[in-house]
């Protein structure tokens, strides 16, 4: 006896027969993930140039530079220098302005130094971290929406099996092939945003870090030199 072979369905094809809520999810799904791709390149091009901006600074910074030259060619630059650098130079703005007003304290001058670079370093990790939480809900709720248009799709075929007198195979894998193209391409959008998520947030903690212990060392060079003055 033989067994008759089902010729293959192109990809297209099946999406094109499916039903219109699973159509629905996966144009969903597919626009998901474009986007999500356009924050993945975005991200790694702020990353990568932020990493060494900083970099950069930190070896020009440490090699002796003279902080009011270099303060004055980051304010120049109008906000086109690096996370690293504008931390610095609000905290080296604030220290010039502090410090020659009479009776200041050094303490108190260290600490508003402080207080301005905290401030600065809040607004740059927001942008650093902006669009992550997008990233993280794809890759979390995108498996979901693909398993929904699966579900929905299954429960259409069984459906129209109804109207058959003897289910087969043959009438019921076409339709439960194009089903689960819903959950591939949930799958597609959540692992290149799962996986750019966890890449993304270790980077941002590493830059962070950085970020403060520069901080940190720098307000001791002020507090010192405030005593000096």
């Amino acid at each position: 006896m033989e067994i008759g072979v089902v010729q293959d369905v192109p990809l297209w094809g099946m999406i094109s027969s499916a039903s219109l809520v699973v159509k629905l999810v996966m144009a969903l799904l597919l626009g998901v993930s474009l986007i999500s791709w356009w924050h993945i390149f975005v991200k790694l091009y702020l990353l990568m140039r932020s990493k060494s901006r900083a970099r950069a600074f930190e070896e020009e910074f440490w090699n002796g530079a003279e902080m009011n030259k270099l303060a004055q060619r980051i304010a120049a630059s109008q906000g086109d220098g690096g996370q690293m650098e504008r931390i610095f130079e609000a905290g080296f703005r604030e220290y010039t302005k502090l410090k020659n007003q009479p009776g200041a304290d050094p303490a108190d001058i260290a600490g508003s130094s402080r207080r301005a670079m905290s401030a600065t370093y809040q607004r740059e990790m927001d942008v650093l971290e902006s669009n992550m939480a997008w990233l993280a809900t794809v890759g979390s709720v995108s498996p979901y929406v693909g398993l929904f248009g699966t579900v929905w799709g299954i429960m259409s075929v069984f459906r129209s099996l109804g109207n058959i007198g003897q289910a087969t195979l043959a009438n019921v894998a076409p339709g439960i092939s194009e089903t689960l193209i819903a959950t591939a391409m949930g799958l597609f959008a959540a692992i290149p945003a799962t996986v750019a998520y966890n890449h993304f947030s270790r980077d941002i903690d590493q830059l962070g870090t950085r970020f403060e212990s520069f901080m940190e060392e720098f307000v001791n060079i002020l507090q010192r030199q405030a005593y000096k003055r």
